[in-house]
């Protein structure tokens, strides 16, 4: 793990647990958001139906399918305290070993207009430490911070002042002198809270004690915290996330604040892939969060403030709003007495506040288009139905059908037949789940062939879609490639936890999965045919193409994905 630093691409959710590789080949199960990614991590009706498969073949290999799916409900342990904490726990004594994720019901969905890149902000902020973790002496350090913390945002709220006046009028020599004033003692101040600073030494102190995979991810969402441990250092990992949850201090604000602007700079402005997903996510979505990119946008991330981040903190990371899955080598009733007594502790959490906004129907084809020194490619998004809708369930099969592999459909024909594309893909959930989010194709040109025919040769593959019925070897094909994927994916604990606590968080059970089962097993050829007709149309969709524009930006390499570090 990158303690000082996280990673962004083009503003994907990823609260996905499914991604594909645009080569055609399938990428397993993306189990950190966006990532997207993630995470990253998606509540997909194929999602669930084989995590349910996989949950089944891994706990109760020697059953059929229903007792199967009994048997897993023996064995994920629920439990539930009295300030609202989930807690998941599965045993597995194969190794004495523990993975361990915790997940928040929170992201990019949740912030506010002129707060955008809160919920990543905050996650980059609570690997800052604690009251007890993180310092050398914290009540010398508090009222030191508390201090820094109010020059600061006084001296940003007088240069934005003085930036406004600067553009009718020159600065007055009162002006600069109170904010060199201010700036001295900001300096001052920052100079003097370093000395008590515990450099990583949450991360440190987990790696003494023999974990591994200490990470975090924010996405659309949700936001996620992970790693595994010895299982006999349970009661650390308690001790630390218990007091992380309850305790957290914002030491390090303004060089933290910093390293996230560089990300921006680094996954969105200076990556032609980041910044064609940014461009084409916020022309799909105008009204929903989903719209708005993750990290946030420049100005938002350069005026958040202290207050601002503690208020947010207060605001959704509470227990009531966590999930806690656990699994390994585990005694659950010694379990539920340690987390009783750690996090049980920490008061509730209030309510959070609904979100409201509703995409509006889309009335139109939009076309955008973003120039850099990069090779083109294209992005195709048709509006759908999210999580839990019957129609959810058929476009992950679609997504399969299209893009699953190297006898694919878009593989099969734009890259190995027709030879325009080097690259094909589709995701059925971008870029969150939780709500009415996009069905998208993406795909890069082979020279000398363009975007213009890459996008005919897609439409003509949707078009098959609505005529010609999936036979039904494809879909056999499908379903069990997919199957045996996560089932491998799975074997891990790790892999496991991470799946529990998303779909408890996405979907408000984990046993969403099971119960979608026999939904996503049900789609017909007929339903594909009818999901297609209804949803892939011109004036539903948002096409975005990267124009090859030469003497542009320096090329940076991201993938698309959740907020991660």
């Amino acid at each position: 793990m990158k303690n000082d630093t996280s990673l962004v691409s083009c503003d994907a959710d990823r609260a996905r647990s499914r991604r594909r590789n645009t080569d055609g080949q399938r990428s397993g199960w993306r189990l950190r958001v966006q990532s997207f990614a993630l995470p990253t991590l998606h509540g997909s009706g194929v999602t669930a139906f084989l995590l349910a498969t996989a949950l089944i073949l891994s706990l109760s290999l020697n059953l059929n399918l229903a007792q199967a799916a009994s048997g897993l409900a023996d064995r994920v342990v629920e439990q539930k305290l009295a300030n609202g904490l989930t807690v998941l726990m599965v045993e597995r004594h194969q190794t004495p070993v523990v993975s361990l994720n915790m997940t928040f019901r929170v992201g990019g969905v949740n912030e506010q207009v002129g707060q955008t890149g809160l919920a990543h902000l905050y996650e980059h902020m609570a690997f800052k430490g604690t009251r007890t973790v993180g310092t050398k002496d914290y009540e010398k350090e508090r009222p030191i911070l508390e201090e820094w913390f109010r020059v600061g945002t006084e001296l940003e709220q007088r240069q934005r002042e003085l930036a406004r006046k600067s553009q009718e009028k020159s600065a007055s020599s009162e002006d600069r002198a109170a904010i060199e004033r201010l700036q001295k003692r900001f300096t001052e101040l920052q100079d003097q809270a370093g000395q008590f600073v515990a450099g990583n030494e949450m991360a440190l102190l987990y790696q003494r004690h023999g974990g591994v995979g200490l990470n975090a991810a924010t996405g659309k969402d949700l936001t996620r915290y992970m790693i595994n441990l010895p299982a006999n250092r349970l009661p650390l990992w308690a001790a630390l996330e218990a007091d992380r949850m309850a305790h957290p201090v914002l030491r390090e604000f303004y060089k933290e604040r910093g390293v996230v602007m560089e990300e921006r700079r680094l996954r969105n402005d200076d990556s032609p892939n980041g910044l064609l997903y940014e461009t084409f996510t916020s022309a799909a979505f105008r009204a929903h969060q989903y719209g708005i990119p993750t990290i946030g946008w420049e100005s938002d991330i350069l005026s958040l403030t202290p207050a601002d981040t503690e208020a947010f903190f207060k605001a959704y990371y509470g227990p009531g709003n966590a999930t806690i899955a656990i699994v390994g080598d585990i005694n659950p009733k010694e379990v539920m007495t340690l987390i009783e007594r750690t996090f049980g502790t920490i008061p509730a959490s209030p309510s959070q506040p609904p979100l409201v906004t509703v995409e509006p129907p889309q009335r139109g084809e939009r076309r955008v288009e973003v120039e850099f020194d990069a090779e083109p490619s294209l992005v195709i998004g048709f509006h759908k139905p999210g999580l839990g809708h019957p129609d959810d369930y058929v476009f992950d099969v679609i997504d399969a059908v299209l893009s699953d592999g190297l006898t694919s459909r878009l593989y099969t024909s734009l890259v190995r037949e027709k030879r325009i594309a080097v690259s094909v893909g589709s995701d059925a959930n971008y870029p969150g789940v939780r709500s009415p989010n996009l069905f998208i194709l993406n795909a890069t040109p082979r020279a000398p062939h363009t975007t213009a025919e890459v996008e005919a040769a897609m439409y003509a593959e949707i078009e098959r879609l609505k005529t010609e019925p999936v036979s039904p070897k494809e879909l056999e094909k499908v379903l069990n490639n997919l199957d045996a994927d996560l089932v491998r994916a799975l074997r891990s604990n790790g892999g496991l936890a991470s799946q529990l606590a998303l779909f408890q968080t996405v979907a408000g059970d984990w046993r969403y999965a099971l119960k979608s089962r026999d939904k996503i097993a049900a789609v017909t050829v007929a339903d594909i045919q009818r999901v297609a007709t209804e949803y892939f149309t011109k004036s539903n969709r948002t096409v975005a193409t990267l124009v090859k524009k030469a003497g542009d930006k320096h090329i940076v390499t991201a993938p698309k994905g959740e907020v991660t570090r």
